[in-house]
């Protein structure tokens, strides 16, 4: 990673290959509207306002025409964009649109997007759609922190919720109720993750190898990137993620996002 005094040069990874079968559209996640535009559209604007990447690559379903057409119809939109700016006389980044095909698991889409990077690309940002209203502020967070010397970020918020830990109910409790409780966490340790999770990449490529040998039952038992890093023995900070980065999985979800895209300053206006 290069020294605080010098930015790396980033790539951002936008994991949209989910099936969304949770939301009972019949259609993948991507594509499902949200506030007039696709969940990935909000999700790739968000990236782009950021102003950090280089690249934007984004993992979708394999051989899904109609995700690859929005991708490069959003792809013509910054080109058209940019030249406006250009013409004001603004200083705008113009990011790369790549299109990969993602993989049957998310650890294989990012794989996929990862050999998609430009040369040069030292760090990278992964980035899941389904969080489509992740407010610029996380991703400059997310960015400081690799700018100022660390290998793996990932935006967290505090858990409000009391957490418990449970295992099945066995013999005769089995007819009063399926689990029983065996503790309670600490709330005050415990936080909630979110994304973009940010990464020097050759760690995160170091990390992704190591895990290409694991069996079935430890692939599954990974549910994000900066696991795969903490298996490393790699410290992984975390800096203040924002509450209006909920993913998007269930028809709640998606309702609290048309919420959020309808309020009194629009798309990305509540922190915390």
């Amino acid at each position: 990673m290069n020294t605080a005094s010098t930015n790396p040069v980033t790539a951002v990874i936008v994991v949209a290959a989910g099936s969304g079968q949770r939301l009972g559209y019949g259609m993948p996640k991507a594509k499902v509207p949200l506030g007039g535009d696709s969940i990935l559209i909000h999700a790739l604007r968000g990236v782009a306002e950021a102003g950090i990447a280089r690249q934007i690559c984004v993992a979708i379903p394999p051989g899904d025409p109609e995700l690859q057409a929005l991708c490069e119809s959003f792809a013509q939109d910054l080109k058209a964009e940019h030249r406006l700016t250009a013409a004001s006389g603004e200083g705008v980044q113009l990011p790369a649109v790549t299109v990969v095909d993602g993989g049957t698991s998310r650890a294989e889409s990012v794989r996929a997007a990862m050999a998609a990077l430009l040369p040069g690309t030292q760090a990278v940002l992964i980035h899941d759609a389904a969080r489509a209203l992740a407010p610029e502020s996380v991703f400059h967070r997310v960015f400081q922190a690799l700018c100022a010397g660390a290998v793996a970020v990932i935006p967290v918020i505090p858990v409000v919720d009391t957490v418990k830990t449970v295992e099945p109910t066995t013999g005769d409790g089995a007819a009063v109720a399926p689990e029983l409780v065996t503790g309670t966490a600490p709330r005050e340790t415990l936080r909630a993750v979110q994304t973009p999770q940010g990464f020097d990449l050759a760690t995160l490529q170091r990390a992704h190898e190591a895990a290409a040998g694991f069996d079935a039952g430890q692939a599954a038992a990974v549910t994000d990137d900066a696991m795969l890093v903490e298996l490393l023995g790699v410290p992984v900070h975390a800096v203040r993620g924002a509450s209006q980065s909920l993913k998007i999985t269930t028809p709640l979800d998606l309702i609290i996002a048309e919420g959020l895209l309808e309020g009194p300053l629009g798309t990305r206006w509540v922190e915390g």
